[in-house]
């Protein structure tokens, strides 16, 4: 794994890369897909078009692979976001009834069910703090309710829920369970059967070091024709290369989902992220990654006048964001001058965020502890 990780990601750069929580870097094998499609569209435009549509079903396959799922139960969108709306706008709501959320989620998991509160839907937001699961399980006892939605990790704190206690609960509550899981797929196992979700979506661009503008949408198989279609074109079809039919069913597959032209690009440059994760394997990508943030947060406690912002949750150590603030420096002042000297990284969840993945070396990881201390010393002379 080591020489992989040489042979892959470009360690000489002079800074050191930590907010994979935002946006991730790419492999070198991923960069090299985006160029190889880029001059085959240059010599030869689409002549080959059949054979991305295999690679198309070939990501679908690796996806299905990353979170134990079928591939005609993956379908391929431009962003989690959308994926949610699907689900909004696709299920029939009755007046009265309730979503339940947490007070930590990304706007993309609040505001599509905002916006529901017009057909009569009340969306409850269930706090976080202290025995996480217990106060979202709690919530699901009130018979209005019908779906919880929730992020697998939330993405400014990096508290980590468990999936499985919570999608148990919901197949006993006869409550639909739909997860973000932008923040773990590419970096944690995920398996969709054992946590019982119904709905599963998440952005290539972050652990599973990809572009944005692709990502995953996975609906449960017996849920898929009840999920209302708001987009509608010509990939959707059944029958999608039969162009002059003026009848015409969605498919039967996930495809359903996808209205329009693919994201071909994206989608050369995703399956070769993918590869790479697959060949390594999750197991141990989370077990490095995991490592490498509980080294940086090790460190960070050494720090005079830091503090480490732990979370509370049964699984909240298994994650690999790490966030901090300094007792007497502002946070957005600190954030700045770390990305001046060479840390990126983020000002997220009350200090800032650092997101560390699998392939860092222990130099650079010590390098980014040294800057760090160097600013807040600079910072306390100023």
């Amino acid at each position: 794994m080591d020489q992989l990780i040489t042979d892959q990601f470009d360690q000489s750069q002079p800074h050191i890369y930590l907010n994979h929580a935002a946006v991730g870097v790419w492999p070198k094998v991923t960069g090299q897909a985006v160029a190889a499609f880029a001059t085959e569209n240059v010599a030869y435009g689409a002549k080959n078009y059949p054979e991305w549509e295999k690679q198309s079903q070939q990501l679908k396959q690796n996806i299905a692979r990353l979170i134990h799922a079928t591939a005609d139960e993956i379908s391929l969108v431009k962003s989690t976001s959308e994926a949610l709306s699907f689900v909004a706008s696709g299920i029939d709501w009755q007046v009265g009834d309730k979503i339940i959320i947490s007070d930590q989620e990304f706007p993309s998991n609040r505001m599509p069910w905002q916006v529901l509160k017009s057909r009569g839907v009340e969306l409850i937001e269930v706090s976080l703090a202290d025995r996480p699961e217990e106060h979202l399980i709690n919530a699901l006892a009130d018979s209005q309710v019908k779906l919880l939605s929730v992020s697998s990790v939330m993405y400014a704190t990096g508290l980590r829920l468990d999936l499985k206690k919570l999608g148990k609960a919901c197949k006993a509550a006869g409550i639909l369970f739909c997860v973000d899981a932008i923040q773990s797929i590419g970096l944690h196992p995920m398996d969709v059967q054992k946590i019982q979700a119904d709905f599963v979506m998440a952005d290539g661009h972050k652990w599973m070091l990809g572009p944005e503008g692709i990502g995953l949408f996975y609906c449960r198989a017996e849920l898929r024709n009840q999920l209302k279609l708001t987009q509608f074109g010509w990939h959707m079809a059944e029958d999608f290369g039969n162009y002059q039919a003026e009848q015409w069913q969605p498919a039967s597959n996930g495809r359903r989902f996808e209205c329009g032209s693919p994201n071909t690009l994206g989608i050369h440059a995703l399956n070769a992220s993918l590869k790479l994760l697959l060949d390594i394997g999750i197991a141990k990508i989370s077990q490095q990654a995991i490592g490498h943030r509980n080294y940086l947060a090790q460190q960070l406690k050494q720090i005079t006048e830091v503090t480490v912002l732990e979370n509370t949750g049964a699984l909240s150590q298994h994650t690999a964001i790490v966030v901090f603030k300094h007792h007497q420096i502002d946070s957005q002042l600190l954030y700045q001058q770390l990305m001046n000297a060479g840390v990126v990284c983020a000002c997220r969840g009350g200090g800032i965020r650092l997101a560390p993945h699998f392939y860092h070396s222990s130099e650079k990881l010590e390098q980014a502890v040294q800057i760090i201390k160097a600013v807040i010393d600079q910072l306390k002379r100023d």
